[in-house]
């Protein structure tokens, strides 16, 4: 235990150079670093939401608006249904949270509307894609014998669909926080239908909860030139606002085309105007839809819906077959970059409400480095006195070790891009304390071993031995609370895990391996007959 083989000492030095040599970048500013030559490390320590200043948002999703869509779809496509079959109907509405009725005019044609309406059930359909086309359906149709039907959605359907929304609302704000430029946000669902979401670094967090506040659910539909708009809408139309209240539109509820068919979305100006407007470019299926429709419907309005507001009712004065428009309206440059933007996005499957908002400033996230730093400096500096004055020239070597410790944690968190919290500063404190916490165990059994006689080799082996068995318990003990942390905590927490854990393993390597080697070379070069512990 004693002995190190030439290779051991090159392997150990070679791992505290390396840890010099990454952890340096992270004791300059970014833009310094960039500038360095590509062969030199770069990567730095990222600081978290609390030391680099930033938004915290927990968002809810309102998953009931996806039981409304499909139960409103279930309305449209009964009534196209059973008009095609010529079968008479009344009373066809959303009855309670989770069913729609009608009744028949013929009770006699129940049977054959029963079987053109479970055709209107779809599988139920997991995020992985399995049970697609096979398994349940979401529906259950009844009937009574005076030609009432009822289609309720079933209780799986209900909470597939509503992990669907959440997960697919997931993936919405990354690819929207993604196209602002934000970089390392930490967004990750928490509970059953809430998504964290944290910011570093973000100067302007209204702009964000805008852009996250906004369904930008894009349906183009046809104008119902026919309606009042001040009289209550027809069978299979509603009324929507335009840009004002007093601007109002009957639109069909039928979407010809929808905005999940687009395949890109940027700001820019209208020739004829200058006003800033959105272009868009429609996939192969929704350019062929939109080809169609405005062929079909030259010289008719033509309303471009968002989020059930209605943003222009252009009239169509020619097809347009390329599969690309424009949307204009009142905006700005900065509305119209930010539509294009949730455009590019997609639509949220359900609106997101703020549930909880913290915001960070960057001098509150430097005040607290500067307070981390202190409180690390003075640790260190106590440490390091009471180790040299308990330990003598043992203490000296374990304060080597102390510094080397840090320098590994840093460097291991620079390599792993971990993110550096308050809560991570607490961390490195700790690890001092543990790292520190080793080399007293091991001179304290030095000490024992050399009281009662042994030699100074067969003392400091001995030391080492007993005190090993020691040190792997502690240490792996608070690795797995470290993993169980990290496993069900969140943003600072998380930090705050692979802070220790980090800490954990480099204080191992140096309190026992990097401790030993300069123990050993020391004895072997004086010789003494006494151990100075």
């Amino acid at each position: 235990m004693m002995y190190f083989a030439p290779w051991k000492i090159a392997l150990i030095a070679l791992a505290c150079l390396a840890s010099v040599i990454f952890s340096i970048p992270s004791f300059f500013p970014a833009a310094t670093v960039a500038g360095w030559p590509n062969w030199l490390p770069k990567r730095q320590v990222s600081l978290g939401l609390d030391l680099r200043g930033g938004a915290h948002l927990l968002l809810e999703v309102d998953t009931s608006v996806v039981l409304r869509e499909r139960l409103e779809a279930l309305v449209e496509g009964a009534r196209n249904e059973l008009r095609q079959a010529r079968i008479g109907y009344t009373n066809l509405s959303v009855s309670g949270t989770n069913s729609v009725v009608v009744r028949l005019r013929d009770a006699a044609q129940t049977e054959q509307a029963r079987q053109l309406l479970i055709k209107l059930a779809l599988p139920v359909q997991s995020t992985s894609g399995l049970g697609f086309g096979t398994g349940p359906v979401d529906m259950d149709l009844s009937s009574t014998a005076d030609g009432q039907l009822r289609m309720t959605l079933s209780e799986p359907a209900l909470q597939e669909r509503a992990r669907n929304a959440v997960t697919q609302s997931i993936e919405i704000v990354r690819r929207r926080i993604d196209q602002t430029g934000v970089s390392e946000p930490t967004i990750q669902r928490q509970g059953a239908d809430r998504i964290l979401v944290q910011l570093p670094g973000i100067d302007d967090p209204e702009r964000i909860k805008r852009l996250l506040g906004t369904t930008a659910k894009l349906t183009f539909r046809m104008v119902d030139v026919g309606a009042d708009p001040n009289a209550p809408a027809p069978p299979g139309s509603e009324i929507l606002e335009g840009d004002s209240r007093a601007e109002r539109y009957v639109v069909k509820r039928k979407v010809e085309v929808a905005g999940d068919n687009l395949v890109d979305a940027q700001a820019g100006y209208d020739q004829r105007g200058g006003q800033a407007v959105v272009n868009f470019r429609f996939d192969t299926v929704g350019g062929k839809r939109f080809a169609e429709i405005t062929q079909q419907a030259v010289g008719q309005p033509f309303a471009i819906v968002l989020d059930n507001k209605v943003l222009s009712a252009p009239v169509i004065r020619e097809p347009i077959l390329g599969g690309s428009g424009q949307i204009s309206g009142n905006f700005t440059t900065a509305s119209a970059n930010d539509l294009a933007v949730l455009l590019r996005a997609g639509a949220l499957p359900a609106p997101l409400k703020v549930v909880e908002e913290r915001t960070v400033g960057p001098d509150l996230g430097e005040d607290s480095i500067r307070a981390g730093l202190i409180s690390i400096g003075a640790a260190a500096v106590l440490v390091v006195i009471y180790m040299v004055l308990a330990y003598g020239l043992f203490g000296l070597f374990a304060n080597v070790a102390l510094i080397v410790n840090l320098v590994m944690t840093l460097a291991a968190m620079s390599l792993l891009q971990a993110t550096l919290t308050l809560p991570g500063i607490a961390g490195l404190l700790l690890t001092l304390g543990m790292s520190v916490d080793a080399n007293v165990l091991i001179n304290e059994r030095i000490r024992e071993e050399t009281k009662i006689g042994k030699s100074p080799m067969a003392a400091m082996s001995a030391g080492f031995s007993r005190a090993f068995s020691t040190i792997v318990d502690a240490n792996v003990t608070t690795l797995i609370k470290m993993a169980l942390l990290y496993a069900l905590g969140s943003g600072a927490v998380k930090g705050f895990a692979v802070t220790i854990s980090i800490g954990i393993l480099t204080s191992m390597f140096t309190a026992t391996v990097l401790v030993r080697l300069m123990m050993v070379t020391w004895l072997r070069q004086r010789r003494p007959t006494l151990l100075p512990v």
